[in-house]
């Protein structure tokens, strides 16, 4: 058994289809036919069964993928390892990062990374703050961004900058004159609010309980999954919603939004690493990028 063959196995695997694995794997479809039937005959078993034209994977093929997915990602991580000997000659870096951080505060950090280490490859996934937690517990990525709290305490947590959420609204909407906002006003909004497990959703309800307000007694009109979204619908008419600085600056300034009279604490932007796992020279290089 090769990892030639795992990886040829687990492509297939993941496509059920033989044709798309090997353009992935940029083999011909005879040479991923090959690899995949010398795993069946030496070990005797189908990893998939021909239904009419397409693949399956049959029950032996199911109890194998994650097996090989395993090993797959243990060579993986050797040659990570190897990658860092190599000096930052090459090497990769996957990070996953809230909304926020990925649209707005991350970018100019990355190009500088980039112009100084060309040859490192940066994977940048996007999620709200529960997933970037959950996906740096697991292992997943090297790095997580994040500005909400978290309650995974085993994550190492360092602060890397910091933003502060506005209440906005549309020009119209009573709120648009910059007048205090008396509590009952702000339960009936009506708000349009990023989904649950955002930085941005934890922290507008942090800060209503502080007022004395019970976030599940507000009138939410729509949860959507992204600051542009909340804020195409706020600029629509009629809603209100709590969003970063940074993302609504663009429509602030234009004139087309007005940022109510709700002021909010400084919110942290924090680094999460997982302290048992292997720490890459291409990852602590980025660190180095982000101040």
């Amino acid at each position: 058994m090769t990892l030639e063959q795992l990886r040829v196995f687990v492509a297939v695997a993941e496509r059920l289809h033989m044709t798309r694995a090997a353009e992935a794997l940029n083999l011909t479809q005879s040479a991923a036919s090959a690899a995949v039937a010398a795993l069946e005959a030496r070990h005797g078993v189908r990893l998939f069964d021909r239904v009419g034209r397409g693949l399956v994977l049959s029950p032996e093929g199911r109890a194998f993928l994650p097996e090989a997915q395993a090993v797959l990602a243990r060579a993986a991580a050797a040659a990570q390892v190897l990658d860092d000997l190599a000096g930052l000659r090459r090497g990769a870096v996957a990070i996953y990062a809230s909304q926020t951080i990925a649209s707005y505060w991350l970018p100019p950090r990355l190009v500088r990374f980039r112009q100084a280490h060309p040859a490192v490859e940066v994977r940048l996934s996007v999620g709200n703050t529960a997933q970037v937690a959950a996906a740096v517990a697991a292992g997943e990525v090297d790095l997580g961004f994040v500005e909400g709290p978290v309650e995974d305490a085993t994550l190492e947590r360092t602060r890397v900058g910091a933003d502060r959420l506005a209440v906005v609204v549309g020009v119209d909407h009573p709120w648009a004159a910059g007048a205090a906002i008396a509590p009952a006003e702000l339960a009936k909004g009506p708000w349009v609010l990023r989904e649950p497990g955002s930085g941005t959703r934890s922290e507008f309800e942090q800060a209503l309980r502080r007022r004395g307000l019970d976030p599940a007694g507000i009138e939410v009109a729509a949860e959507l999954p992204s600051n542009e979204a909340v804020l195409a619908a706020v600029r629509a008419g009629g809603l209100a919603a709590a969003v970063s600085e940074l993302a609504a600056e663009p429509m602030l300034g234009a004139g087309v939004l007005r940022r109510a009279a709700f002021e909010f604490p400084e919110r942290a932007f924090e680094l999460l690493r997982h302290p048992q796992r292997h720490r890459s020279r291409a990852a602590e290089a980025l660190i180095g990028t982000l101040g």
